[in-house]
């Protein structure tokens, strides 16, 4: 409804993260329905004609007041510390169809002078409410100005333009943002001055910053590393580049599940629900009054949770475009395989390389502070020995690889920690991964032994 603020592109950006997400809405700008049209710029005409409803039946004037003559009486009052407000105390003394004779409104009208409609709020009288979270609201009209209802550019303000689509596409429920509470009186006015019944409302407490002092916004986003938007998004005038969960690698049902538990509990402590499942028990008799901390890594909680709920089949298709991406080729039996071992280790998807990566390269150089805190003086004689006795091994499977590696170490009395901890060295590169025996199966005898002869080789006896 504000030109003002119209941004290229948003209404399709709202889209695709629907679509993302995985919710379909039932009618809209895409799919049509019995309501249409559902662009509210296409719809200035039906706003119109309500307004000038509530014009011809006393419920709003047309006010005449220019911006610069507003401007200049908030200049006076408050040069005299006080609050203009166009209200019921001061509308008697202003340019508008209430002041004026109906021929001198006729007569400005009829030469297009700009003007704007104003609900005629009651003068004094106490506006009692319902909100389905926060309970019985009141509200004193001697407070409240006579807000804007339609522009001067011909187009509806917020307050009429939601009203008139609400009733007339038959909403039932009106769920919004609690800094909407404020014009809940005037919009329950607003219906009332129709003559139509008032859907349910429901204001849901904000979102707050991860340290919960004030609402979240992008810029904490910005600020401390985490996305706030579900989809990447560039702001058409400044070019600057919003980054978004989906890029992130948040999963689409992972994000929603998320979303939906910043503020409603389901009443148990079970935190993990399909979309099907959140539509069949959410009530807004749970959600909360208060404001609800966001906690990014609460989010990658989230997701890590699916990640391991995902078969390894579906994770081995997401990972193979980041192996070719790196010019590897794998077999997906192979990769599921290996995302069986490490997706225990990761948050996303992207993080299954950094966790699985030797796998499918053997390492080209050793963590440096591993070499320096587990190649001891005994470590080439020992890892010597090791490829020797792993070479003559026939069941290379990881129960039986562990079997006879440890009971070597026990006879020759070795430490068994310096020796796995040097062996791994050699097949990781570092001290990291899954247990030691299931990589050594997995990536088979020949690079195994390969790996252990180019480890050698590479770090030699130490002196």
């Amino acid at each position: 409804t504000d030109q003002t603020r119209f941004v290229p592109g948003a209404e399709e950006y709202i889209i695709e993260s629907f679509d993302w997400c995985g919710i379909q809405f039932d009618e809209g700008v895409t799919k049509g329905g019995p309501f249409g049209p559902y662009k509210q710029s296409e719809r200035k005409a039906i706003y119109r004609e309500f307004a000038e409803k509530l014009v011809a039946d006393g419920s709003a004037y047309y006010a005449f007041d220019t911006a610069e003559e507003l401007a200049a009486l908030r200049k006076r009052y408050e040069a005299g510390k006080k609050t203009f407000t166009y209200n019921a105390a001061e509308r008697s003394r202003l340019k508008n169809s209430l002041t004026l004779s109906e021929k001198e409104t006729l007569a400005l009208l009829q030469a297009e002078t700009p003007y704007v409609i104003r609900f005629k709020m009651p003068e004094s009288r106490l506006v009692k409410m319902t909100d389905l979270i926060r309970g019985e609201v009141e509200v004193q009209t001697s407070v409240l100005d006579d807000k804007i209802l339609f522009k001067s550019d011909g187009m509806p303000t917020y307050h009429l333009a939601n009203v008139v689509d609400d009733h007339l596409m038959k909403i039932s429920h009106v769920i919004r943002g609690e800094e909407w509470l404020p014009s809940l009186p005037l919009h329950v006015l607003l219906y009332e001055a129709f003559g139509w019944e008032a859907p349910q409302f429901a204001h849901l407490p904000l979102l707050l910053k991860p340290d919960g002092k004030g609402k979240l916004s992008k810029r904490d986003g910005d600020r401390l590393g985490f996305p706030v938007f579900p989809l990447q998004w560039t702001d058409p005038k400044t070019k600057e580049t919003t980054r978004g969960y989906r890029e992130e690698g948040y999963f689409p049902e992972a994000f929603v599940n998320m979303l939906a538990l910043l503020g409603w509990n389901p009443g148990d402590e079970r935190e993990i629900f399909s979309l099907d499942e959140m539509a069949q028990i959410f009530s807004l008799d749970r959600v909360g009054k208060s404001g609800s901390r966001f906690d990014p890594e609460k989010a990658k909680w989230f997701n890590h949770q699916y990640m391991l709920r995902k078969s390894n089949e579906e994770l081995a298709g997401l990972f193979m475009p980041i192996l070719r991406e790196k010019g590897i080729i794998a077999d997906p039996d192979f990769v599921g395989k290996v995302v069986a071992l490490v997706k225990e280790r990761a948050h996303f998807v992207h993080e299954l390389w950094e966790q699985a990566g030797f796998f499918f390269k053997a390492p080209e150089s050793y963590d440096p502070k591993a070499v320096k805190k587990r190649w001891k003086q005994a470590s080439y004689d020992q890892m010597t020995e090791l490829k020797a006795l792993l070479a003559g091994v026939e069941d290379f499977s990881s129960e039986n690889t562990e079997t006879v590696v440890k009971k070597w170490i026990e006879e020759k009395e070795y430490g068994m920690g310096a020796v796995l901890n040097a062996f791994r060295l050699l097949i990781v590169g570092a001290l990291k991964g899954p247990h030691l025996f299931d990589i050594i199966a997995l990536i088979g005898q020949e690079e195994t032994l390969r790996r252990l002869e180019r480890g050698l080789h590479e770090l030699g006896r130490k002196e």
